[in-house]
């Protein structure tokens, strides 16, 4: 038997031992994605082979915490693909604005910078003070990078003129101050904010959101597991909710994707169809 059939015997052993051991089911992400963050984690962390790495993994949940974070993408901005956010201000925002309450989820919220923005840009629009914001991932420690809310100076021109070109109606500046190193955003943003551990894999559903902000989280999955995902944000909307995807993601192929119409389809956002 050659090295890549061993390999792929000991990976798919050590994504069984993960989910078996610590209830974190990687085992239909895309393979080719979960190969290479495995190889990097296997490398960096000084393990001649996967196998080695799962029997030490198996009796240290330390180690399995770092092996995590390489598993789970954590890069993202503040209002990342403006135009994603520019949309939602300028089209959906007007549907939104009819509901006395709003429900929203970004699911795969990482360090939080998809919900600053979203609390942000709701602020401007004044629908935040009605709206119950969920914010969910798999990694303990990204919730809680989200739930500080502080980032590299150097990554706040970027921020700012993403916000710029999303429509934003004040200054960056206006929401966070300087210390700790870094730049921090108001806690305020984060008064009506529900942080959840949440696997897309294996839980269950949210009800009644008005909008689902799950953006480059679903290209890390394989079809079945899309599929999974996109039933599950299905059952979560409400009639007529929205659903926004990143710019290389799409229902094109899901097998739910009878029940969802295009709504801004350059920016892959969907409108759940009516029963």
């Amino acid at each position: 038997m050659d090295a890549d059939k061993i390999e792929d015997i000991e990976i798919r052993l050590l994504l069984e031992a993960i989910y078996r051991r610590y209830h974190y089911d990687f085992r239909n992400y895309a393979q080719a994605s979960i190969r290479r963050r495995l190889r990097q984690a296997r490398e960096r962390m000084g393990f001649a082979t996967f196998s080695a790495l799962q029997d030490k993994l198996l009796h240290d949940p330390a180690l399995a915490a770092k092996v995590l974070r390489f598993l789970t993408v954590q890069v993202s901005d503040f209002f990342r693909d403006p135009s994603y956010f520019k949309a939602l201000r300028e089209k959906v925002v007007p549907h939104l604005r009819t509901y006395p309450s709003l429900k929203v989820w970004i699911a795969g919220c990482s360090a939080g910078e998809e919900l600053h923005s979203l609390t942000i840009l709701f602020r401007e629009e004044g629908l935040e003070t009605r709206t119950l914001f969920y914010a969910t991932d798999i990694n303990s420690e990204a919730l809680e990078a989200a739930e500080r809310g502080i980032y590299p100076l150097e990554r706040i021109k970027a921020f700012t003129e993403n916000h710029r070109l999303s429509g934003g109606r004040s200054s960056l500046s206006d929401y966070y101050t300087t210390g700790y190193g870094g730049a921090v955003f108001d806690k305020s943003l984060r008064e009506r904010v529900v942080f959840s551990d949440h696997s897309l894999v294996t839980d269950a559903v949210f009800s009644e959101m008005h909008l689902i902000s799950c953006r480059n989280v679903m290209i890390y999955f394989d079809r079945a597991l899309q599929d999974r995902a996109v039933g599950l944000f299905r059952d979560s909307l409400t009639r007529n909710g929205f659903l926004g995807l990143g710019s290389k993601e799409s229902l094109r192929f899901s097998a739910h994707s009878a029940d969802f119409a295009d709504f801004v389809r350059e920016e892959k956002i969907y409108q759940r169809r009516k029963a």
